[in-house]
């Protein structure tokens, strides 16, 4: 299972990343490196350069998108699955972000950003935790519609 879930967080993240580069295409907007900083901060290296921070950047962009894949598969396993479940791991890749964001002194709250980079930020995660979630879904089990518990009392009021 865990493989699965690794895999459907790669999907995932792969989705999220090319959903930022056709939006990138089209707003104009740079490419972040915050998740570099995050991981500077949080491996204790050095400050450099962002143009020096591609590797980090891909690392922990990547690198949180696989690993929560395996929440998401988990959750696929245990009946929180289809949109609802998509949605509650939406969730969870957020308050991920924010935590290591906010915790290395890296980000600042959400609620602080500007509207548009609100916006930007869930599509963005919003793409990764459906694709996610489809992807675990469709490969590690579960009820189809993602509620055992729904679909075994069904009709029955």
């Amino acid at each position: 299972m865990l493989a699965r879930g690794l895999l459907a967080g790669a999907a995932g993240v792969a989705a999220m990343t090319l959903s930022e580069k056709v939006e990138q295409a089209f707003t104009g907007r740079p490419s972040s490196y915050v998740p570099a900083h995050t991981l500077e901060r949080l491996l204790g290296l050095p400050t450099r350069p962002d143009r020096e921070r591609l590797g980090l950047n891909w690392a922990m962009h990547w690198g949180q998108g696989i690993v929560l894949g395996a929440a998401r598969a988990m959750m696929a396993r245990r009946g929180f699955g289809g949109p609802v479940g998509s949605f509650l791991f939406l969730n969870l890749r957020l308050l991920n972000d924010q935590s290591l964001e906010n915790a290395t002194g890296v980000g600042a709250p959400p609620w602080t950003w500007p509207r548009d980079e609100q916006a930007i930020d869930l599509v963005h995660k919003a793409v990764y935790a459906f694709v996610t979630g489809a992807v675990a879904d469709r490969i590690v089990g579960g009820s189809s519609s993602g509620n055992r518990a729904r679909d075994e009392t069904a009709g029955r009021h």
